[in-house]
């Protein structure tokens, strides 16, 4: 394995296409590194010199208008760096990826997952816990983040083979074109199959929710106890929610990967082009729609509705694709609504600094 001083910036997934950026954003008297961690806006930024624990400029922070505008991991930064163990993030390099959500609780706010992903895996457990419905959120969180998605089903050792080859038709009746790969922890099988589809420089991210066994499936591929496991409980047949942040993992061949905590809900966000592609049949028979904007689900004349009766649209994603959609124009919505309110506020600010600047004179 190469020692952090031998690495260098293209071993952390740097690409001339970073270098490029670099240059056009004036940062060349700036040392560059990546974020492989982040604990509630203090962050480790991996650099060829070292790990550094980071914060950002005030100016950064002033001027953050959301969420996005802070560091994530997989994001590359320009740094200054101070001692032998901290530095001052001045800014972050343009993403060519960005993995979000509805943060959750807080309507109209994203939570960034990670960023610069190449693909994710989605990682789903095949015993009682699995959920195609689940899939589809999260493939099309992938398709609007612009991530490639793999589907891992896990814990294989728990059913039969013909249980196993069940689960993967049921899948690929539903979801088009996405690879499926099923692994067991316990015994690995599977594993050659992930690791030669792993390439070096490449960047990866688990996505999946608590104790479908995220953790292990790391710690298997890195080759070294990384991220802490816990048994499953006999009774209620989980493991138990032990990631509590995101970590960047170098592996052995080369591969780059995010564990993320696991995730209860899985709330999509600014989503048109995500839903569009994880439903595209629907999209594509709703052309042939009497109304150019049916809604799907009392027209008559909806061509999607006669596809659904008739088996061609399967009911189970017909019903998803609704609920995700309604989902997305809530959001879009609340969103909308979040500008009008700061506008309105900061319009307020203006008006009552006017105000004073009139009463001294």
């Amino acid at each position: 394995m190469l020692q952090l001083n031998e690495m260098k910036l293209e071993d952390f997934g740097y690409n001339n296409k970073f270098e490029k950026l670099r240059i056009e954003n004036n940062l060349k008297d700036f040392e560059i590194g990546r974020v492989i961690s982040e604990h509630k806006e203090r962050y480790i930024v991996k650099t060829t010199n070292g790990e550094f624990e980071a914060e950002i400029t005030g100016n950064m922070r002033f001027t953050a208008q959301n969420r996005e505008d802070f560091p994530a991991v997989g994001d590359w930064v320009a740094l200054s760096t101070y001692d032998s163990d901290f530095g001052i993030i001045h800014k972050i390099l343009p993403r060519f990826s960005t993995i979000k959500r509805q943060a959750v609780g807080q309507f109209g706010e994203i939570q960034i997952i990670a960023t610069n992903i190449d693909y994710a895996f989605l990682v789903q457990s095949v015993d009682r816990n699995f959920n195609i419905n689940r899939l589809e959120r999260y493939l099309t969180i992938c398709h609007s983040s612009k991530v490639k998605p793999v589907i891992i089903l896990s814990k294989t050792d728990l059913i039969d083979e013909l249980r196993i080859n069940e689960i993967v038709e049921n899948i690929k009746a539903r979801i088009k074109n996405v690879r499926i790969i099923a692994v067991s922890n316990e015994t690995e099988k599977g594993y050659e199959e992930i690791n030669k589809f792993i390439e070096k420089g490449k960047s990866y991210c688990m996505l999946g929710s608590s104790g479908v066994g995220k953790s292990t499936l790391l710690n298997n591929l890195s080759g070294r106890v990384i991220m802490k496991t816990d048994t499953i409980s006999q009774s209620t047949n989980k493991g138990k929610h032990v990631t509590s942040h995101r970590e960047l993992i170098i592996l052995e061949n080369g591969g780059i990967l995010i564990d993320n905590p696991g995730m209860r809900e899985v709330g999509i966000a600014d989503s048109t082009s995500g839903l569009e592609v994880t439903f595209d049949m629907i999209l594509s028979l709703s052309e042939n729609c009497k109304f150019k904007d049916c809604t799907h689900t009392n027209e008559v004349g909806c061509y999607v509705l006669e596809s659904v009766e008739n088996g061609e649209i399967d009911k189970d994603s017909y019903e998803n694709y609704l609920k995700m959609e309604k989902e997305k124009e809530y959001f879009e919505s609340t969103v909308v609504e979040r500008k009008k309110k700061d506008k309105e506020f900061g319009k307020f600010l203006k008006n009552y600094k006017n105000d004073i600047k009139k009463n001294k004179y």
